[in-house]
């Protein structure tokens, strides 16, 4: 029992903010809640294991709310839960929902084969499961047989049991009338978690298969332990593994997903099958989309699986609310702050009062006017207000190119000079780091991290405005549109927006800092605070399917989408750009050969100079979602 506690632990303190709990909560739950533990067939005679919580209240009949989780529903016996009361849950337990948490086939105390974001069977026929099947036999189990509930089923799960509500959403059983899927997983290879535009996130998943991907011959109570990291810097951990041949050796052969990633190098029917949103036709019960600003691991997922119900479904019962939160921070007791950027509020208690409670109550127990809840509930940075929108991307919203110029220059006039550009020389073998301190794990607040220390190397290209004379709001996709030419046959690029504070800036109450001292706060004055950073690998430029190498020295274009802002850039601040080839040991290093990487050798890895043009003949730009006034 100790093991399994460590290891949920250790999985929570990198996803999910911890809410301070009240022992009154606690109490409160125990005396007014009985558990259950109950093996619910599924239609291919498999067994799921669920805990569930229900109410002692017989005055009325409630509710359920399902999370569906591989990360397990301990703990196992008569002991509750602490997610009752140490997350926003305990204020479902005082509208007396029934709460179900559900171990999914193959993990932890279920039945079955595990498969990792198990791919969607629209064409399914008789004992043929996936997701959504086993969602489906599951809530007809509940509805049927656990005392008191009143016929309505809502599913909600952050980030992987977002991806299994998304499936839920999919499922098609009647009594499911609303659905959350928060930092959903849905796409693992154009941006959630593991792979950016083709690019392998190796920190993130090298630290996380190790430990969840292992094998589970039976069902246990126990979790499995990680790798053992004898170097807890990670930047210095994986220069040394050199290569991602050398890091699949580390990790062993006995984790499948693994092997099955490096197997699929390329975005193909196998990748494509696992895209969640192929699952999003005909989608029945009411949706709220959740997810962060600044979400490390499933930003992605949650801009893009709205859009995909949107364009799919277009008469879906369909909200997206998006606040300035890491990964899971809404259902945290905070969400005013994220690293050394300060958002002004308790964003998360805002949202869980004023969003998803009344969602489900609405939905679930007829309670309350879900028209106060809008379409779009977005909180924009910088200005550090929600925005109440009846679309997304707004309608006010306008597509506006920012060049590139020389000297290190913004402007919104298309460059006329000759043939002009900016160089840099990319070395694997001394990456850009994706952040300035010495950390073990990935960091959450690396989203808004101070970008002081990239500008000042040589390898990293900056590009500002002049200081700002009105606001400029961002609201929508940000579209990378570079000139480049490389010695090489590959490169990554990446791009990242900034907003520069002024010299002078402080927040309200702090104090003005010379410099950084012990307790005191960081020095905010200038600070290069990242509002969205993605990367590209290269060779995927003109299809993620088939990937192509550059012919050294001829200018390509590499036009590619971030994930979209909601942020203003305020009167004094200024608007930068910077340009760089590696997002160290985030990203894995690109060999800058045209190659497949995942089998590159430690001399395959070659330096290269990249080339960034501005001029008239090729214009460099980045596409700005501008908001009108």
């Amino acid at each position: 029992m100790k093991k399994i506690i460590i290891t949920i632990l250790l999985w929570f303190s990198v996803f999910i903010v911890i809410a301070q709990s009240d022992p009154q909560d606690s109490a409160w739950i125990k005396d007014n809640y009985t558990k259950l533990e109950q093996y619910i067939p599924m239609r291919d005679g498999i067994k799921l294991f669920t805990a569930i919580y229900i109410p002692n209240d017989k005055t009325e009949k409630h509710p359920i709310l399902v999370t569906r989780t591989p990360y397990s529903c301990a703990p196992y016996g008569k002991e509750f839960s602490s997610r009752l009361w140490e997350r926003h849950w305990k204020y479902y337990a005082r509208e007396n929902y029934i709460i179900v948490v559900q171990d999914v086939r193959g993990r932890w105390m279920s039945e079955g084969e595990f498969e990792d974001v198990r791919p969607f069977n629209k064409n399914k026929t008789g004992l043929e499961t996936d997701e959504a099947s086993d969602t489906y036999d599951a809530i007809d189990w509940m509805v049927k047989n656990l005392p008191g509930n009143n016929g309505n089923v809502g599913v909600f799960g952050i980030s992987y049991p977002g991806f299994y509500s998304t499936m839920a959403a999919a499922s098609g059983h009647p009594a499911l009338k609303a659905v959350s899927p928060q930092a959903p997983v849905t796409d693992w290879f154009m941006g959630d978690d593991f792979h950016h535009n083709g690019a392998f996130f190796q920190l993130d998943g090298f630290g996380f298969y190790s430990g969840f991907g292992k094998p589970r011959p039976k069902p246990t109570t126990i979790g499995s332990p990680g790798f053992n990291f004898k170097v807890r810097d990670n930047y210095k951990f994986f220069l040394e593994a050199a290569s991602l041949k050398k890091l699949a050796a580390l990790m062993g052969d006995s984790i499948q997903f693994w092997k099955k990633m490096y197997a699929h190098p390329n975005y193909d029917t196998w990748w494509q099958a696992r895209d969640a949103r192929r699952a999003m036709y005909n989608v029945k019960p009411a949706m709220l989309v959740v997810g962060g600003l600044f979400d490390a691991e499933d930003c992605y997922g949650a801009w893009n699986l709205y859009k995909a119900i949107e364009k799919q479904n277009p008469s879906a019962n369909n909200k997206i609310v998006m606040g300035p939160w890491s990964h899971g921070q809404w259902s945290s007791g905070d969400g005013s702050f994220l690293g050394n950027v300060k958002f002004g509020m308790n964003t998360a208690h805002w949202y869980q009062n004023n969003i998803e409670i009344p969602f489900f109550n609405y939905y679930l127990k007829g309670k309350g006017e879900v028209e106060k809840i809008p379409e779009a509930t977005i909180f924009f940075s910088g200005e550090n207000q929600w925005k109440k929108l009846n679309q997304w991307p707004p309608a006010a919203m306008q597509s506006k190119d920012i060049f590139l110029t020389e000297n290190g220059g913004l402007s919104w006039t298309a460059p006329a000079g000759k043939e002009s550009f900016s160089a840099y020389t990319s070395d694997p073998a001394h990456p850009v780091p994706y952040t300035e301190d010495v950390h073990h794990g990935r960091t959450r607040e690396y989203m808004t991290d101070d970008q002081r220390f990239a500008a000042r190397r040589p390898d990293v290209l900056t590009f500002q405005t002049d200081v700002l004379t009105e606001d400029i709001t961002l609201a929508g996709v940000v579209t990378a549109n570079l000139k480049v030419s490389i010695s090489g046959t590959d490169a990554d690029f990446v791009v990242k927006i900034i907003d520069v504070f002024p010299d002078d800036f402080i927040y309200p109450g702090d104090k003005p800092q010379a410099g950084r001292t012990a307790g005191g706060s960081y020095p905010m004055g200038g600070y290069q605070m990242m509002v969205r950073g993605e990367i590209m690998r290269g060779k995927y430029r003109n299809s993620f399917e088939t990937p192509t190498p550059f012919k050294p020295g001829k200018v390509e274009t590499v036009r590619f989408d971030l994930p979209d802002v909601a942020h203003t850039f305020k009167k004094g601040h200024r608007l930068m750009i910077q340009i760089q080839s590696s997002w160290f040991p985030l990203a894995d290093r690109n060999p800058q050969q045209f190659m497949n990487i995942y089998e590159a050798n430690e001399t395959d890895f070659k330096k290269a100079v990249i080339r960034i043009f501005h001029d008239a003949k090729n214009q460099s730009s980045i596409v700005l979602p501008v908001m009108n006034k």
